[in-house]
């Protein structure tokens, strides 16, 4: 994802008269902001290009195509979630290494709404940006979380079932952190404190683990 190389001068710098270019970061978060409020498909890249205060062609010069840009927007923010995921370690209970690392998904959302949302609409569409963040993303935190599954079902503390249902039942609680307008109505404080936030996590986390977590071995019902 290096920026393409022209002919008269640095990719992405601006020109005389043109405004000076953002820092890497900014254009990452900016990014972020218009893909998670647009879509994929309505932020066209004259679009990003206004959002980001540069030229129009910025985009094409920097990242080489604005699917170039998404893929470093999403490995900017997804990526040190990653990073951030509870590692293997065997002084933690099972169980609570998975409330650990369903938390920190819920914490992300908490920190990062932008990145909620666009994850969050990119899972119901069968594009070829699904299969980045699943190869580079999805994946890699299920592996993170096979082995704690793997020995509570072993163990008989969870019944055995599909990673389809255990991912949708992991996932769909992140709306509750980023659909904001809705929390609201339906009695959230307005505007919530980080503490607010943090412990609406934690209360996710512990609901889904508890509903995962089985209380009769006899899982054939």
């Amino acid at each position: 994802m290096g920026a393409r190389v022209g002919s008269g001068r640095r990719p992405g710098r601006p020109g005389a008269g043109t405004p000076a270019v953002p820092e890497e970061q900014k254009i990452l978060l900016l990014g972020l902001e218009a893909f998670a409020e647009l879509g994929y498909d309505r932020a066209s890249a004259r679009e990003l290009a206004r959002r980001l205060g540069v030229s129009h062609n910025f985009i094409n010069d920097r990242y080489g195509s604005k699917a170039a840009f998404w893929r470093a927007v999403v490995d900017f923010a997804l990526g040190a979630q990653l990073a951030h995921l509870p590692q293997e370690d065997p002084s933690i209970d099972d169980a609570e290494r998975l409330r650990r690392i369903i938390t920190s998904l819920y914490l992300t959302a908490v920190d990062t709404p932008q990145l909620g949302r666009l994850f969050v609409d990119e899972l119901s569409r069968d594009t070829e940006r699904l299969d980045y963040i699943y190869e580079h993303y999805i994946a890699p935190t299920l592996r993170i979380l096979e082995p704690s599954i793997e020995r509570l079902v072993a163990s008989g503390r969870m019944a055995p079932i599909p990673m389809d249902v255990l991912f949708f039942a992991i996932i769909p609680p992140i709306a509750g952190m980023v659909e904001v307008s809705l929390a609201r109505r339906l009695g959230r404080p307005d505007p919530a404190t980080p503490e607010q936030l943090a412990a609406t996590a934690n209360s996710l986390a512990t609901l889904v683990i508890n509903g995962l977590l089985t209380t009769n071995t006899d899982s054939r019902s």
